[in-house]
């Protein structure tokens, strides 16, 4: 998860200090907010996900609910464009989002082994 987090919270940056030009695949997504607003979003996300990579297991349940959850808005976006034709490689980014979030679901469904208890010696 930490990884993850760190990527978005970098993306979520890059997009308040450097948005991507072609905004074109993202016109259903900057018509709810702003790119701004999406870009801190996207920071809080990361930041959600870079904190809950050092939760104990069970409250880290946060991570794994907004890392998939942020890239939802922008996946939709660029395939609502792809299939409008207003964006013709939308299909692509929507594709690509997806693939980025499933492992992020897949890792949430895994169980975790059990801990081992530590045993006090006197």
């Amino acid at each position: 998860m930490l990884p993850y987090g760190t990527v978005w919270t970098l993306y979520g940056y890059a997009q308040l200090v450097s948005p991507q030009p072609d905004q074109r695949g993202l016109t259903l997504a900057t018509q709810i907010m702003s790119l701004h607003v999406w870009g801190w979003l996207w920071i809080a996300a990361g930041l959600a996900g870079v904190i809950s990579a050092w939760l104990p297991q069970g409250a880290d349940w946060v991570g794994f609910l907004v890392l998939p959850l942020i890239v939802l808005p922008w996946m939709l976006s660029y395939l609502t464009a792809w299939l409008q034709g207003d964006f013709p490689r939308g299909w692509v980014a929507a594709s690509v989002w997806t693939a980025i979030a499933v492992p992020v679901l897949v890792v949430a469904g895994w169980r975790e082994p059990p801990r081992v208890k530590r045993v006090r010696v006197e």
